[in-house]
């Protein structure tokens, strides 16, 4: 693949677009008015792939138990069985446990509490960009065990935070360090590899998790090469169903002290489990990323298929930030409009996920997101009002952004759509 490819993406074939378009409720079409509609407001939630929500449906029907024997019964626990060996082939993760919840938030809240609760240390380490769920689930038990909250602040200008800015907070007191991978405001992709391995250099035995919600839906993640404790994801933000948390532990963090049956296995970190559909939906999710990474790779083995389809939906969703930002002979890209500013700068388009903050020069964020609304276009607003982005979008010295999220089944057409109604809104 050469170096072109890498920096600016390379779009899907047309034909396999279409096929992919084809695989996902609603993706041109509001449900409610019936009317044509642009959907870019993927990291609130996403589009429902057809797969994933008819095989909830199908197992969420039976009205049989796992662990009571029978036909039925044995298949539902063969669906769990199945999913947390595509959880953690997705992560490319051995040994530990795969836990959910009700979402992700509950995951890593427990999680960090369980490490902070239990491991020796003064300080625990996290950053500006982290979700609430993240943050938030470090400095409550922080405060509560006694423990310095140490954060590492965001680079104003480029929305992200480097290695070094994190890596200069930690020492040989510190317990747990907490992780974004991908920033929901920003977009901005942090180096989870070069501060896992400079961390670890300060304190070969510290904790490290990381939340990859954001990201799953639009990269990899490589525990085996990362050497995580844990990573987490929401499937509703990845074609899949509300109503579920995973996380991927490993084996250290299983064994922490943790809430449980007083009998219940120590790997199970799941208080009565959750729906039985929902396993299958995460498979149908998998295989439906493996279905595109056939189209490119003859062979058997799904983590490599799994690979090579999140890499493809990779470059085609930075070949559309490509042309959001820049445009094209017909149409100008967002750093180009008069009247609206990408907030933070995103030259090198390896280090971004598909997230673009934007600000009007004569438009409140909440005043374009309801103009895009008026012209057919679903964004989101994110502001210091809420409690979900207040600390991340005043780290970037603004009070709100517009969110603009696509996915992987847009295309150059719909990119284009959106600049020429961006244009207009900006006069």
């Amino acid at each position: 693949m050469n170096s072109e490819v890498i920096k600016n993406g390379q779009l899907m074939p047309a034909e396999l677009t279409r096929q992919i378009r084809e695989k996902y409720h609603h993706v041109d079409t509001d449900s409610f008015t019936g009317k044509k509609r642009l959907f870019f407001d993927n990291s609130g939630g996403s589009f429902r792939l057809k797969g994933a929500s008819d095989a909830f449906k199908q197992v969420d029907d039976l009205p049989n138990c796992g662990g009571h024997g029978g036909a039925a019964s044995d298949y539902l626990d063969s669906l769990r069985t199945q999913a947390c060996q595509d959880i953690s082939t997705m992560f490319n993760a051995e040994g530990g446990c795969i836990a959910t919840s009700m979402t992700a938030s509950i995951v890593l809240f427990d999680v960090s509490e369980a490490i902070i609760a239990n491991v020796s240390g003064t300080n625990v380490v996290t950053t500006e960009l982290e979700h609430p769920s993240a943050f938030d689930g470090c400095a409550i038990p922080a405060e509560k065990y006694g423990k310095e909250l140490r954060v590492a602040k965001t680079n104003p200008k480029t929305g992200t935070i480097a290695p070094e800015d994190v890596i200069r907070l930690i020492d040989q007191d510190t317990c747990l360090l907490s992780v974004i991978m991908t920033s929901n405001i920003t977009g901005a992709v942090l180096d989870i590899e070069t501060i896992a391995r400079e961390a670890r250099k300060i304190k070969p035995d510290l904790y490290i998790v990381c939340d990859s919600v954001q990201h799953t839906p639009h990269g990899l993640t490589d525990m085996k090469a990362w050497g995580l404790d844990c990573v987490n994801f929401a499937p509703y933000k990845f074609g899949g169903a509300r109503g579920l948390g995973v996380g991927w532990l490993s084996e250290r963090v299983m064994n922490l002290p943790h809430r449980k049956l007083i009998r219940e296995k120590q790997s199970n970190w799941e208080m009565g489990g959750c729906a039985p559909g929902m396993y299958a939906m995460l498979s149908a999710i998998f295989d439906y990323v493996c279905w595109i990474g056939s189209q490119f790779a003859d062979t058997e083995d799904r983590r490599t298929l799994y690979v090579e389809g999140m890499t493809r939906i990779m470059l085609h969703e930075r070949a559309l930030l490509y042309r959001l930002l820049h445009g094209s002979d017909e149409v100008k890209g967002l750093l180009d409009i008069e009247g609206v500013k990408v907030a933070v700068d995103m030259e090198d388009l390896t280090k971004r996920d598909l997230i673009v903050p934007i600000v009007f020069d004569k438009l409140s964020c909440e005043e374009a997101a309801r103009a895009y609304e008026k012209n057919g276009v679903v964004v989101h607003e994110r502001t210091d009002a809420s409690l979900y982005s207040a600390r991340q979008v005043n780290s970037i010295n603004q009070h709100g952004i517009v969110r603009i999220s696509p996915l992987h089944c847009h295309t150059y057409e719909d990119i284009d759509e959106f600049l020429k109604i961006t244009a207009e809104m900006a006069k």
